[in-house]
């Protein structure tokens, strides 16, 4: 057997394998990027200077980083130290909530377009525009409405707007797609800076705040804003806001899953032209998919809005592209986003925890974080991307089982 052939039937193998061993390659992915993490900071650790007394010595040999605390400082300094006295949600822990609670809306949103055979990098455009959108709609709004009313009505409110504009800002590459053949690469790249300049347009000009001297628009009032539930406010984070993620988790593993629309989704991005032979429209599908993708991209920004700066600003943080990353490590499946974002959340938390709690660099904290993302992610993007050059279960599954493969519980074609 040639090398390419071994190599060929080793990606058949990763891509016909079970979700346990796809649990397993990752487990054992996370335990291969610290071990290396650790010898990069104690290499690190080497090269730089330091009192003997402020030193680690493994070996017999002095290091100034301790591998040790960093990766302990990175997870369990993340969720607020769970293992000592004292602890509090209202702290380290909120802060990862908070951050898992944004990605679960951004990984849900390129997920969605993943399995649907396309490759919607716009998420971060979608999430600006509707996070603009629900910071002009709820401040208008606030006016008619106050207190309690006003919250239970307002936050709905929001989130709602945030979606139809993120939808509408997911359809522009969705239609160009379906009925003009372009590329949704370049589509949602370039439309990724317009939504940034013209939103800075508007900022800076028309709906800027005359109060303040940064690119945003005013405040929100408390009422309009998500509650501090168990939370306490310092920290940005609402139990509501984390239970429409989890929502949103439900109802669209149930839309792929149970529906009509999750069937052409996932029988158009295994195999596009036998969907169509089957019956599918791939033109809706495409565009109906887009949309959607940009409605949860658009409700991430309705909640960066609502829940963590209470107006819009300009510089939203790269939540659309770290939900690539989300839906990449959870293989695409919207029951796995909750997991990634939550992985990935802890990741993001924990890195300025290392930061305030040790004398490594920041440069190596996100190279440390960035392994351990890229040794998870890994694996399920080859198991993705050799889905679409061999002939393994999966580009076989969708003309008996609806288009689930045989790991995710159809039937293996005879």
């Amino acid at each position: 057997m040639s090398a390419a052939d071994r190599a060929r039937d080793a990606l058949e193998r990763l891509v016909s394998a079970s979700a346990t061993e796809r649990l397993l390659i990752s487990t054992a992915a996370l335990v291969i990027s610290i071990i290396l993490g650790a010898l990069l900071v104690l290499v690190a650790g080497r090269m730089t200077t330091c009192a003997p007394t402020d030193a680690v010595y493994y070996f017999g040999t002095g290091f100034c980083y301790d591998p040790v605390t960093v990766f302990d400082r990175l997870f369990l300094g993340a969720l607020g130290e769970p293992f000592r006295g004292g602890w509090s949600p209202d702290g380290q822990f909120a802060v990862t909530l908070r951050e898992t609670t944004l990605l679960l809306f951004t990984g849900l949103s390129v997920a969605l377009a993943f399995r649907a055979g396309i490759f919607n990098i716009g998420t971060q455009g979608q999430m600006v525009v509707g996070a603009l959108a629900t910071g002009i709609g709820v401040l208008w709004a606030s006016s008619l409405v106050s207190g309690v009313v006003g919250t239970v009505l307002l936050l709905p409110f929001g989130v709602l707007v945030g979606a139809v504009f993120g939808g509408l800002y997911g359809a522009i590459p969705g239609l160009l797609k379906a009925y003009a053949d372009a590329n949704e690469v370049i589509t949602t790249i370039m439309l990724n800076f317009i939504a940034t300049g013209v939103t800075l347009y508007l900022v800076s000009g028309a709906f800027k705040d005359p109060n303040s001297a940064a690119n945003q628009t005013v405040p929100l009032p408390e009422y309009a804003r998500f509650p501090s539930i168990a939370f306490g406010a310092r920290q940005d984070f609402s139990l509501v806001a984390l239970a429409f993620g989890l929502v949103a988790i439900g109802a669209l593993y149930y839309v792929l899953e149970h529906t009509a629309f999750g069937y052409d989704v996932r029988t158009s991005g295994i195999q596009p032209r036998a969907a169509e032979y089957g019956g599918v429209d791939s033109a809706r599908t495409i565009v109906t998919s887009l949309t959607l993708s940009g409605a949860l991209g658009g409700v991430a920004g309705a909640m960066y809005v609502m829940m963590v700066l209470g107006t819009f600003q300009t510089g939203l943080p790269a939540y659309g592209f770290d939900g690539i990353t989300v839906s990449i490590l959870a293989g695409n499946n919207p029951l796995g986003v909750g997991i990634a974002a939550l992985l990935f959340g802890i990741l993001k938390s924990g890195t300025t925890v290392v930061q305030f709690a040790t004398d490594v660099p920041p440069q190596l904290v996100g190279v440390l974080r960035g392994l351990i993302i890229l040794f998870v992610a890994m694996p399920e993007f080859f198991r993705l991307l050799g889905g679409r050059f061999v002939g393994g279960r999966e580009s076989r599954a969708v003309a008996t089982d609806g288009g689930r493969s045989e790991s995710e519980g159809g039937d293996a074609d005879e």
